[in-house]
């Protein structure tokens, strides 16, 4: 054989760069060579390398010496007492272990203690001394959490949330509407994915595209006071669960109703009318109507971005039930146009703006910037939403039956309406990790307060400068 030709200075450099990529992959899985450590400390090295490269590092579980602050729950206990019978009708034995005001409590825990974050971790909990002591429950089983979403009632935690609702007291409100006698209140939905077992995943793949079930939040939220007052959950789905047809089942009177243009219809902007109720709602780019009456604009109309001021007839094209039986407003407020890109192209994930924002109402004697600093608090109840799922984590379905995702969903309405009766403001997030402090133990109450206090003062500050 003859001998081999000798590498050109460009080999050798890609010679070289391959032994380094070889030695820097050897050393992520943790097989490079070391002068101490045994072969079973590399092989732990290499699984945890491989489990940090594909995200699925197993949680530490948790200990009772993680659950503490749990004295702060008998602050709770006297609230959900009442709901201790509930569903035991059927328990003509007498054995039920896992009561309606034990199963919120453990619910409550899972969204108040950053160290519980799922069922199993809930599960887990149920069977520490202290946490039975406080909660007096038994430890808990798979099978009693599953019963327990079909026993027990969701409606009768809605008095609970009446009564919290009641106490609340409204925060500063803005001074611009403070001749607005009827209550803000915002309205929209957003939608909470379960992923099913196999089988049922692989029929809805085959007949929907989607391979999990779906659930949508209806949801009613008061700007006076920063929390949700009403959750409507229905499976995400048309006819009597539309958003729309929700919504006019659930009108009640004096509210000044605020909308996206997925709420925009007539025969529902009537029944607002009909209940001493009003409504602010934006419509779609392409709507046609005929100018009634245009109404002048003031320097301040001008400066809040106002185009124009009119009343106007529109929907008379439609069926005679569906037309408006009051007068319409329409006030248009310039904005930034753009084009929808989807949902994972970046930009915006609804539907097309031509750069003008329509807003309908039957206010006719509001002035007109007043009308779109009503609309632009719409965006509050999409930070609310935010807040629901990523923060206090309900993003993350305890149970995948309707029954047991109402009551996760009004735990989390009390979790909301408590955190504003303790501090006196809006929940916020620091304000909820504050409080995750407070009943871990963490932070004293003295400490919560002080930093209640101090938001508190920025606030009026901010109001002040306002």
């Amino acid at each position: 054989m003859g001998e081999r030709e000798p590498l050109t200075k460009e080999q050798r450099r890609q010679r070289q760069r391959r032994l380094e990529r070889a030695q820097k992959r050897k050393q992520q899985l943790g097989l490079a060579q070391r002068p101490s450590g045994s072969q079973e400390e590399a092989s732990g090295r290499e699984q945890q390398a491989t489990q940090e490269r594909s995200g699925r590092r197993k949680r530490r579980e948790v200990t009772e010496a993680d659950i503490q602050g749990l004295k702060y729950f008998d602050k709770l206990a006297p609230l959900l007492k009442r709901l201790h019978d509930d569903g035991c009708q059927r328990d003509r034995a007498g054995n039920r272990t896992l009561h309606y005001d034990q199963y919120c409590m453990l619910i409550l825990l899972y969204l108040f203690c950053p160290l519980v974050t799922s069922l199993r971790g809930i599960l887990q909990a149920s069977g520490f001394e202290k946490v039975q002591g406080k909660l007096g429950c038994s430890r808990v089983s798979l099978g009693s959490w599953s019963e327990a979403s079909t026993v027990f009632d969701p409606d009768a935690l809605k008095e609970i949330i009446r009564e919290l609702a009641a106490d609340l007291k409204p925060f500063a409100r803005d001074t611009r509407v403070k001749d607005l006698d009827q209550t803000l209140t915002l309205v929209d939905g957003t939608v909470l994915s379960a992923l099913p077992k196999i089988a049922q995943a692989s029929w809805l793949k085959e007949h929907t595209g989607s391979g999990l079930i779906k659930w949508r939040l209806h949801t009613h939220f008061k700007v006076d006071t920063y929390t949700p007052t009403r959750i409507d959950v229905t499976p995400d789905d048309g006819g009597e669960y539309d958003e729309r047809s929700v919504l006019e089942r659930t009108i009640e009177s004096d509210q000044l109703y605020v909308m996206d243009r997925g709420y925009a219809k007539f025969a529902l902007f009537n029944k607002i009318v009909q209940a001493d109720s009003s409504y602010v709602c934006r419509l779609r780019d392409n709507s046609a109507y005929q100018v009634l009456e245009a109404k002048l604009l003031s320097d301040a109309d001008r400066a809040a971005g106002v185009l124009s001021d009119q009343i106007v007839n529109i929907g008379q094209s439609g069926k005679k039930e569906a037309r408006p039986d009051h007068n319409i407003r329409l006030v248009c407020v310039k904005c930034s146009p753009h084009t929808s890109r989807g949902k994972y192209r970046g930009g915006s994930t609804g539907g097309d703006s031509d750069g003008i924002l329509r807003i309908a109402t039957n206010l006719l004697d509001v002035p007109a910037e007043i009308i779109a600093l009503i609309y632009s608090w719409r965006w509050t109840i999409e930070i609310f939403f935010r807040f629901f799922k990523r923060i206090l984590g309900c993003r993350h379905l305890l149970s995948h039956k309707q029954g047991g995702i109402e009551i996760q969903v009004y735990c989390a309405i009390i979790a909301c309406l408590l955190i504003s009766l303790w501090t006196g403001r809006k929940p916020t997030i620091r304000t909820y990790e504050m409080i995750c402090f407070y009943f871990l133990g963490l932070a004293s109450e003295d400490e919560l307060m002080r930093h209640v206090n101090k938001l508190k003062h920025e606030d009026e500050a901010d109001a002040a400068n306002s």
